[in-house]
């Protein structure tokens, strides 16, 4: 089979499939966006059949791209965009709702109340996870008890639930499988990431009946088989974790101490921790980086809710530019005498605040701010929020040579190299971008391709990673702290609790 791979990268704008060769270099591509919807503010919905659909076409498209046919593929790899939820009935496959997307905030006077009634620490203790709107749980909550006659059929086993990873994985085997891997179950705020299992106590307060759920299984494991009707071919599907666990393990990120952020449509930093759950003080996550073999892997985690999305708002929402790639140059051109600062809580805040009823603001406005100034204040907001996760995160993990943490990054924003120096200079650390960009669907591929037994083991892969460019920290240090002061000053007046 020449160890052709078929990973699927189902994000929240766009679905790609890419097909990778035997040595792990990308062969054929297919991408394709589909609408987002935005029935109230706070809300944000797909249709699954747009996302069946787009990752029907994109998988069709990246095999006709690669040249080959199906049945040179050796094993699908599936990553995906996290904590979206998917409810459908399991005789019929139909979807009964919208996903509700992860950026959705419609549960945070659900999660207020969860918390005035003391339930947090609960929930921290066996997930990992806080009380936000942003993870699943509330979300299915919340389908179950507003769509008419839902729960009374959920609590009957006629309904199933799943991240996008689940629906995908029913779809592709015809309804024989119902299954997830342990890192998507770990962002959905009922699974004990300690005893790995859906926890019947956190499924009772939220009052989410078990029938709904899906078996959990290793990342790199056996999912079922893709029917021959789909792609042509019959394919197992091998391999599965959600978007920024497949990216940690794209980067080869495999060591404790190790640290990735990958930078799409929010940003999300993880730092390996081995063996070892930490428990953060920051307000942090906890969460799975990776099962293998029945061995867990842990991380903390922390998550930024709009990264690419605030270019996109400065496209399709200002209309101050026609493409993401325009923003790098815009930004050079700002006026370095300018302090404007983007805070960009259009969903609210995620790590370290958590601050769901919080909303977007600048500062620091003159007569003599315009568009360049604005797209330089939106790059920049993505820089000063990772340097507060790694600060957060080195507070929080007490391993040694953390002055000498290195970043690995990736993501559709990584291109950028202004973007890139700016992360350089706010983080004070090196910035390494790797050859591969597509870490993420690279790392489903892997889970595949080793389970397969087509592609190298793990040591040997973690080898095979390539530096392209390192970014080195040339400002200042009076001028980074200056700017990083008034980050936070920025920030402290956008809190809601302010």
């Amino acid at each position: 089979m020449g160890g052709y791979i078929l990973a699927i990268d189902q994000g929240t704008t766009s679905s790609r499939a890419i097909i990778f060769d035997g040595d792990q270099k990308i062969a054929g591509v297919g991408q394709k966006e589909f609408p987002q919807h935005f029935p109230k503010s706070g809300w944000v919905e797909h249709e699954l059949e747009d996302i069946w659909q787009s990752v029907v076409e994109t998988c069709r498209a990246a095999i006709a791209d690669a040249g080959i046919a199906a049945s040179d593929i050796a094993a699908i790899g599936i990553t995906n965009q996290r904590e979206t939820v998917a409810l459908w009935d399991r005789a019929t496959g139909e979807p009964v709702h919208r996903a509700i997307v992860w950026q959705d905030r419609r549960t945070a006077d659900f999660c207020d109340d969860l918390k005035a009634k003391g339930h947090e620490a609960e929930f921290t203790a066996k997930t990992g996870l806080l009380l936000d709107p942003y993870f699943s749980g509330t979300k299915i909550a919340w389908l179950l008890d507003n769509v008419d006659g839902l729960r009374a059929r959920a609590e009957a086993g006629e309904i199933a639930f799943g991240t996008i990873d689940t629906f995908l994985i029913w779809r592709l085997t015809g309804g024989v499988r119902h299954v997830t891997d342990a890192t998507n179950a770990a962002r959905t705020l009922i699974f004990n990431i300690d005893e790995e299992n859906w926890d019947e106590e956190l499924l009772s307060i939220l009052r989410i009946p078990r029938a709904i759920l899906p078996e959990v299984l290793d990342c790199a494991a056996d999912f079922g088989t893709a029917t021959a009707d789909i792609l042509g071919a019959e394919i197992p599907v091998y391999g599965v974790a959600g978007d920024q666990q497949a990216a940690t393990i794209g980067q080869a990120c495999f060591e404790p101490g190790m640290f990735k952020s990958t930078y799409g449509t929010g940003c999300f930093a993880l730092l390996n921790t081995g063996a070892d759950r930490v428990a953060s003080k920051n307000r942090m996550l906890t969460t799975i980086a990776y099962r293998l073999n029945g061995e867990t892997t842990y991380a903390l985690e922390g998550s930024i809710f709009m990264a690419g999305a605030s270019v996109q708002w400065l496209r399709d929402g200002l209309g101050i530019i026609e493409s993401a790639a325009e923003s790098g140059a815009m930004a050079e051109k700002a006026d370095p005498e300018q302090d404007v600062y983007l805070v960009p809580a259009f969903v609210g805040l995620g790590a370290p605040h958590w601050d769901a009823n919080a909303r977007g603001a600048l500062f620091g406005l003159t007569r003599g701010t315009g568009p360049n100034e604005i797209a330089k204040a939106t790059l920049e907001a993505v820089c000063y929020q990772t340097r507060d996760l790694l600060e957060a995160m080195h507070d929080d993990w007490d391993a040694p040579d953390h002055a000498s943490t290195t970043l690995r990054v990736d993501g559709g924003m990584v291109v950028s190299d202004w973007t890139m120096q700016c992360l350089a200079d706010i983080l004070d650390a090196p910035v390494d971008r790797p050859k591969v960009l597509e870490t993420t669907a690279l790392g489903a591929a892997w889970l595949a391709g080793s389970h397969a037994g087509v592609w190298p083991d793990r040591a040997e892969f973690a080898e095979s990673w390539a530096l392209e460019r390192q970014f080195a920290p040339k400002m200042a240090e009076d001028e980074r702290s200056r700017k990083y002061a008034g980050w936070k000053d920025a920030v402290g007046r956008t809190l809601s609790s302010r």
